[in-house]
């Protein structure tokens, strides 16, 4: 088979990681000698690269591998590769760098245009002690992935973002290794496709499902526990088909479920960020982290009470079942007294001049200089020669002199019935 042509591996290796690219440091895996090379190769000159355990080549053009020989001498101590964003294309090449890094147990091939070959279980074998895989936005088919799970036997975190899928095709065997499924921006709309992932991963402990267009789920409770058994943690941002409460409740169903993303969905549009955040924790009683925040014990119990009294005013057959459950934990509650913690904006006082009284009511907003100007046509002096006391009802103190003109009459603390008492200043 001709080698395809462009870049290779091997060569965006020896680029990338040169001693005069990439200098000489000390460490595991660091400063590889490899003796000279036969006529011809690329790496005739080239007897030591300063490799890391982690490689990263993105972005780089890769067409091929290059070298198989060349890529175990330098390769032996790597266990993390990133390949994305390059031009593989063929599942051949990438199969001869992978089976040429004994120890690798992390690799990226997002973004190569892998779609366009078929992997066959021969080169899949050679991945078998890859622990975690991305192949995000590579369109990745289903039979590419049914492949890629019954050979490698260790693989624990899958990534298949951005890969249009619509629909989920069962493998023929379950992957009882994978713990995490990142399967975020594709087109999963329906619940009938997310439960076949439970099928096929019955060990699966994060899901990660975000920007898909998941509606409903349609599942009882009982066939909820037996997919997702293990499950610990969901995230269903901006699942645009998420209008009811019901869907809420189902994530319940799942037995050993703690960690809940839910941010930008529908239901939770008309809801102020207090009370979605509320009525959330009190409907999911098992949950010690919300969208990303850790729910402390006095938390849940604001969230439960406040969960009581929102509903208490509703009319039976729309008040959930959860709140009868929270009714027996704490009782009916009462509700809460409705406090008006904003500024009086105005008083009604009496105003004292000589021997007249009369009953002002005048805005708090303002400053003694303002009250003094308004004050000019009721008692007939300038404000010049005008001294305003103030007294309030409650004090044992007597008068107070409000002698500062650009202070506010609200920071007095005037009430309604309070009095005011004008005097000529003394000549």
């Amino acid at each position: 088979m001709d080698q395809p042509s462009g870049r290779s591996f091997m060569q965006v290796l020896c680029e990338k990681y040169s001693p005069e690219n990439f200098p000489y440091r000390r460490g595991p895996g660091m400063g590889v000698h490899v003796p000279a090379t036969p006529q011809g190769s690329p790496m005739k000159e080239r007897t030591r690269l300063n490799l890391p355990s982690v490689l990263v080549l993105n972005s780089c053009g890769i067409t091929c591998a290059g070298d198989e020989n060349e890529i175990a001498a330098f390769c032996a101590h790597v266990f993390e590769l990133d390949l994305s964003d390059n031009k593989l294309e063929d599942w051949h090449e990438v199969s001869k760098i992978v089976s040429n890094v004994p120890h690798l147990e992390f690799l990226n091939l997002s973004s190569n245009p892998l779609s366009l070959s078929v992997l066959e279980r021969s080169c899949a074998g050679s991945f078998a002690g890859v622990r975690k895989l991305v192949l995000n936005n590579s369109k990745a088919s289903w039979e590419t992935v049914h492949t890629i799970l019954q050979e490698l036997p260790d693989l624990e975190e899958l990534f298949l973002c951005l890969n249009d899928y619509e629909t989920v095709s069962c493998s023929p065997v379950c992957c009882q290794s994978l713990k995490l499924l990142h399967i975020t921006d594709n087109n999963l709309q329906d619940w009938t496709e997310i439960r076949k992932l439970g099928i096929m991963f019955p060990s699966l402990d994060t899901l990660i499902l975000a920007n898909n267009n998941l509606t409903t789920i349609e599942e009882s409770e009982d066939s909820l526990a037996r997919l997702f058994p293990n499950l610990r943690s969901i995230n269903l941002h901006k699942s645009a088909g998420l209008h009811c409460w019901e869907d809420i409740d189902k994530l319940n169903s799942f037995p050993k479920l703690e960690e809940v993303k839910l941010l930008g969905i529908p239901l939770l549009q008309s809801y102020t960020t207090e009370e979605r955040r509320k009525l959330l924790i009190a409907r999911l009683p098992s949950i010690t982290k919300l969208n990303g925040s850790i729910v402390a014990d006095g938390e849940r119990e604001d969230s439960e009470r406040f969960f009581i009294r929102y509903y208490m005013e509703f009319p039976e057959e729309e008040v959930p079942f959860r709140y009868h459950e929270l009714v027996t934990k704490y009782g009916k509650l009462e509700p809460l007294a409705v406090v008006d913690l904003r500024p009086q904006s105005s008083a009604k006082v009496e105003v004292h001049f000589q021997d007249k009284v009369e009953e002002m009511s005048i805005r708090l907003d303002q400053t003694v200089a303002e009250l003094k100007k308004h004050l000019k046509t009721v008692v007939q002096l300038s404000t010049s020669n005008m001294l305003l006391f103030y007294l309030d009802q409650e004090a044992p103190f007597g008068p107070e002199e409000m002698k500062y003109s650009s202070r506010a009459l609200h920071s007095y603390g005037i009430r309604d019935g309070d009095k005011i008492y004008v005097e000529p200043r003394m000549k």
